[in-house]
C-alpha cells in the first residue's frame, strides 16, 4: 500500500471514529438535556399544585346532579374572591372534620331570602335562576338565622342537591367565613368521560 493510500485510508477511519463519537456526545447530550427538561417541568407542576392549584375528591351527593360521589376537581387558590354561583371548596369552622363543597349563593353584604313554601331564593330581591339544582329547596334540621344582609367576610352557600346537602341552612355549618375557603373548583378531571370545566 503506498504511502499516499495508507494517509488517506488512516483519515478516512480517523473521520469515521470522530463522527461516531460526536454522534455518541449528541445522544447523550440529547438525553441528559430532556431528562433535566423533564424534572424542571416536574418541578414547576409540583410548584403550581402546592401554591396555587389542588386537587380534590367528592364525597357524598349533595352536589347531585352537578358533581358527584367520588369526582375529582381542580380546585385554585390563588388570589381568589367568592362570587355567585362558584362551586367552592371550604372549611367549616369545627362542626365537621372534612371540607365540603358547596356553591356560593350570597356574599358579603347581599340580602339573602329563601322563599321555602314557594320554592325561591331571593338575593338582592331578585329570584335567583337556578336550573342546576336538585329537588326543592327544603328547611334543614337546626335551621340558622339568615341574616337580613350577610356580613362582611362571609358567604352563604348551599348544595344543588337542595333535599340532601348540609349547607348554611343549618347551624352545622352556619355562614363560611371567606378565610376558611380553600379555593373555587374549575375543572372535572375524572370520571375520564366528564372531563372538562365547570
Amino acid at each position: 500500500m503506498s504511502k499516499n493510500r495508507y494517509e488517506m485510508k488512516k483519515a478516512q477511519i480517523e473521520a469515521k471514529e470522530g463522527k461516531a463519537a460526536a454522534e455518541g456526545f449528541t445522544v447523550s447530550q440529547f438525553c441528559y438535556d430532556w431528562v433535566g427538561t423533564l424534572l424542571f417541568a416536574v418541578t414547576i407542576v409540583l410548584l403550581i399544585m402546592a401554591f396555587f392549584l389542588r386537587q380534590v375528591t367528592v364525597k357524598g351527593g349533595s352536589m347531585n346532579d352537578t358533581l358527584r360521589h367520588q369526582d375529582r376537581l381542580i380546585v385554585a387558590s390563588f388570589m381568589y374572591t367568592p362570587q355567585y354561583g362558584d362551586i367552592i371548596v371550604a372549611t367549616h369552622g369545627n362542626k365537621l372534620e372534612e371540607a365540603i363543597i358547596k356553591r356560593v349563593i350570597a356574599t358579603e353584604g347581599q340580602k339573602l331570602t329563601i322563599d321555602y313554601e314557594a320554592n325561591k331564593v331571593l338575593v338582592d330581591g331578585k329570584e335567583l335562576d337556578e336550573d342546576y339544582i336538585k329537588g326543592r329547596t327544603i328547611v334543614l334540621p337546626n335551621p340558622t338565622d339568615i341574616p337580613e344582609v350577610i356580613p362582611k367576610g362571609y358567604v352563604f352557600v348551599m348544595g344543588d342537591n337542595r333535599e340532601d346537602s348540609l349547607d348554611s341552612r343549618s347551624t352545622r355549618i352556619g355562614l363560611i367565613p371567606v378565610e376558611n375557603i380553600i379555593g373555587k373548583a374549575i375543572f372535572r378531571m375524572y370520571p375520564f368521560d366528564s372531563l372538562g370545566f365547570l
